[in-house]
């Protein structure tokens, strides 16, 4: 059973202290290149305490700014409201989205936040093709590479030949995302396939090129360290992620809207195995201790965080 790596205390919610059990039971499927698909969200247990509607009316604001920067770039950063009522957030597209389709996935997650998780003070929601992320300010910051979030494949593929073109394609998206030479033309975000293995990797927009590749290799040496074999596996870090999957008779491709919004494109990998926990969860955290209901969202806990009254 595996557990949080480290007690999270967080600016910008590290929300996501979860780990599978490795026995757990899953369920895996196939969606045809939809961005707007949830992955996972998270959501803090304590709400606003807010007679006034300050911080509501704040984070109204500020879901609506990032929204609409949304449609002009792939990353955005800011902050709704003064002190002690303000609160900061931002979203980042994947880096293969034009801003068109990077504003169609980011201006689902206001309605899906609201939903989900209400008057949070902090909650996380992240899509296929995004995420979005908010709080109150005034957390202390934790490492880039704060462990999040993990799935892995149920499917295995044992071997030195799986674990070498693996490897292979792990260290070929560690450069890339530094170099930017992932099909995106920029740093920070890096797809490609070698031998069969199909794998991305980004990092947040703030994080320069160098952190970012040290970011990805932690995430890459979680999932070999906590996905073994498995053919498939996400991991989530505070400023990044990666996925990979392995192909046994190779990639495939479909086609999808090219760049530009005309015509037809090859997009590898542009079904993604979704995986969906129905197993058991596990999460210890010293501020926030994550749980599962009886419907199984996950429920953050905040304790010993006091909000000022007005």
């Amino acid at each position: 059973m595996g557990l949080p790596r480290k007690s999270l205390s967080l600016l910008f919610v590290s929300l996501f202290s979860v780990t599978i059990f490795s026995g757990g039971s899953f369920t895996f499927f196939t969606i045809a290149a939809d961005d707007t698909n949830l992955v996972f969200k998270g959501c803090a247990n304590q709400k606003f305490q807010d007679p006034s509607g300050v911080y509501l009316q704040n984070l109204k604001n500020l879901m609506s700014t990032l929204v609409s920067q949304s449609s002009q770039k792939t990353f955005s950063t800011t902050s709704s409201g003064e002190d002690p009522y303000a609160i900061m957030g931002l979203y980042q597209c994947r880096g293969d989205l034009t801003p068109s389709q990077c504003y169609t996935c980011v201006s689902k997650i206001p309605e899906m936040s609201d939903k989900l998780c209400g008057s949070a003070v902090a909650a996380r929601v992240q899509l296929t093709g995004c995420y979005l992320k908010y709080e109150v300010v005034g957390f202390k910051q934790v490492p880039g590479t704060e462990f999040l979030y993990k799935v892995c494949g149920s499917s295995r593929a044992g071997g030195t030949e799986f674990e070498s073109r693996r490897d292979a394609a792990f260290n070929m998206a560690e450069n890339g995302v530094k170099s930017g030479d992932g099909g995106s033309g920029s740093s920070l975000f890096y797809t490609g396939t070698y031998q069969s293995v199909y794998v991305l990797g980004q990092c947040e927009g703030d994080l320069a090129a160098s952190d970012c590749g040290n970011c990805v290799k932690t995430a890459f040496e979680t999932a070999k360290d906590d996905c073994g074999d498995s053919v498939s596996g996400q991991v989530y870090l505070h400023k990044c992620y990666i996925s990979y999957s392995y192909y046994s008779n190779g990639v495939p491709t479909i086609s999808s809207p090219s760049a530009t919004g005309a015509g037809t494109g090859t997009r590898q990998h542009a079904q993604r195995t979704v995986a969906i926990a129905v197993g058991g969860v596990a999460a210890l955290g010293f501020i926030i201790g994550i749980e599962r209901d009886k419907a199984g969202s996950v429920r953050i806990s905040w304790k010993n965080m006091k909000l000022p009254h007005k």
